[in-house]
């Protein structure tokens, strides 16, 4: 995630927070790997799946790593992905990972971290409002 333009990960961010116009583009311009990260953090199990069988399998294991999947942890370290473990951490708001990220002026990962970590929050309250349990 490194490498992409400020500009595309701020896209990222926008698909992550359910802008379909954004995912869409995000997919139609050469990014259809972003765009499936921010379907799998949004608990789409197929898109994690092409994104673990595709050239990114770091993202589908960066979206296992978000939701606190050890073996995600262990297979960024075994493949020397530091950053990744940083970045997951940051999305589950732990305060040294997030200060980390402050401290390298990482501010667009920050950013992200805090879209990821509401994304997520999000969803555990509508997993727990039985209006929206069984909801397609």
């Amino acid at each position: 995630m490194l490498n992409y333009d400020p500009k595309i990960l701020l896209a990222f961010g926008e698909a992550v927070n359910g802008n379909k116009k954004i995912h869409k583009w995000l997919l139609e311009n050469g990014y259809a790997e972003l765009a499936a990260l921010s379907s799998a953090i949004n608990r789409d199990i197929e898109a994690l799946n092409w994104l673990l069988k595709s050239s990114w399998p770091e993202l589908g294991v960066l979206s296992n790593a978000i939701d606190g999947e050890e073996d995600a942890y262990k297979w960024f370290m075994k493949n020397k992905m530091p950053f990744y473990v940083v970045f997951a951490d940051a999305c589950r708001s732990k305060e040294k990972a997030v200060k980390w990220l402050i401290d390298k002026k990482m501010d667009i990962f920050v950013r992200l971290a805090k879209i990821i970590n509401h994304s997520l929050e999000q969803q555990r309250r509508d997993f727990h409002d039985p209006h929206k349990l069984f909801r397609g």
